[in-house]
């Protein structure tokens, strides 16, 4: 896999030279259309910078949502043009698609807009995404380089993701290099002992990450909704929580390894709502129609003990609906256990997500965690073993 560092020392290096770059810009936007994080915009700034820095044209692309028919302009990425030249300290000019390149000096920075306003850039049939690849290459010129820098999307075979890799010398980013080497440490031969925490709403979403990891992880401890149909699955009541009853016999089998550790008591509340009446109960004592939405403070301490104790620790979904003042608490205790082990030695990973919004939201600062990804579902779908075709193309295997 040939990296930006290649690109950047190969023969006379990128001064002059067009090179489009697929970063992962997909950030939350309020009602008012203003950036509520903007994580995934600041892990782009390296790779753009540098290359930059180094006289490259540079033409990023990137996505916003899922338009569904065409543009939209609750979607445009007009918004992190601005905040990717507030970050980059120079502006960068927002492109229509469709539309030619505006007269660019080196070191100039262009963003396209929104990329799936062209339906063809998620299309299932390979024709309709390799006809929308050419035009991309025909705009940048088929002597550009394609630089891959957006992990969060890597797992999805899509035209300005996989088919561009195909049309134009390709190198991955320093984003996408450093996710899939932390990556690899975990599936390799992770520090023990090795403690996963497993958080989010549905046991359906994280079921093949749990089977892939389960035989190699020495605790598995679960929180977040998804917390409920495994205790479905030890028989008690759950009330109104989430659950997923097909899924209970699978989470009662999942229960044999001896591995998974739930919670002991819950944070349950009469609505879900910051302002409803919350009760703190064990798991024993979930009455009907009440529901959980946190883990309780003797969990905290109990999977904060498990995570002291570990060397390796990989962490996705939040422990409760942390969004919500009165459900945080779980979270916070679990990502501060998290940081106070990485302080100790511990090479700890945030799979992205929920979990990467979470660490922000609560305000814990990012550099007391090894890693932070920037894509939960290619983070996870790497971790079941499920090849990435973002990733494949870069080594040449697609």
């Amino acid at each position: 896999m040939r990296t930006l560092d290649d690109l950047l020392n190969e023969g006379e290096g990128v001064q002059g030279r067009t090179v489009l770059v697929r970063s992962d810009l997909n950030v939350p936007l309020d009602d008012d259309r203003t950036i509520t994080d903007d994580g995934r915009i600041r892990a782009s700034v390296p790779t753009i910078s540098a290359l930059s820095g180094a006289g490259a044209l540079v033409v990023v692309t990137a996505h916003l949502g899922r338009p569904k028919n065409g543009p939209d302009e609750k979607l445009s990425l007009a918004p992190v043009a601005d905040r990717l030249g507030e970050l980059l300290g120079a502006p960068v000019r927002l492109v229509e698609l469709g539309k030619p390149l505006p007269s660019m000096a080196a070191g100039d920075v262009v963003l396209l807009e929104n990329i799936r306003f062209d339906a063809r850039e998620t299309a299932k049939d390979d024709a309709e995404r390799a006809a929308f690849a050419d035009e991309l290459v025909a705009l940048v010129g088929d002597d550009a380089a394609f630089v891959s820098d957006g992990f969060g999307v890597v797992h999805r075979k899509q035209a300005s993701v996989y088919d561009v890799a195909q049309r134009l010398d390709p190198y991955a980013g320093g984003l996408v290099l450093s996710e899939v080497e932390v990556l690899r440490t975990l599936t390799g031969d992770p520090e023990r002992p090795y403690a996963v925490v497993l958080g989010g709403s549905k046991v359906s979403d994280k079921l093949a990450v749990i089977e892939a990891l389960l035989p190699g992880v020495d605790t598995l401890l679960v929180g977040g909704g998804m917390c409920f149909t495994f205790l479905a699955a030890q028989g008690h009541g759950v009330g109104s929580s989430l659950l997923e009853a097909d899924q209970v016999g699978t989470c009662r089998t999942l229960l044999e390894s001896g591995k998974i550790v739930l919670p002991s008591d819950v944070v349950v509340a009469d609505a879900f709502s910051a302002d409803a009446t919350t009760r703190t109960v064990p798991v024993t004592g979930i009455e009907d129609g009440w529901l959980g939405l946190d883990i309780g403070p003797e969990s905290v301490a109990a999977f904060a003990d498990r995570i002291g104790a570990a060397r390796t620790i990989f962490w996705n979904g939040p422990m409760g609906v942390f969004e919500l003042a009165p459900f945080a608490d779980g979270t916070r205790g679990v990502a501060q256990a998290i940081a106070d082990a990485t302080a100790g030695g511990a090479f700890s990973v945030v799979g992205g997500g929920d979990s990467a919004a979470a660490v922000r939201a609560l305000g814990i600062p990012e550099d007391r965690f090894s890693h932070i990804s920037t894509g939960g579902g290619a983070s996870l779908e790497f971790l079941e073993g499920v090849t990435l075709p973002g990733v494949a193309v870069l080594e040449g295997d697609a």
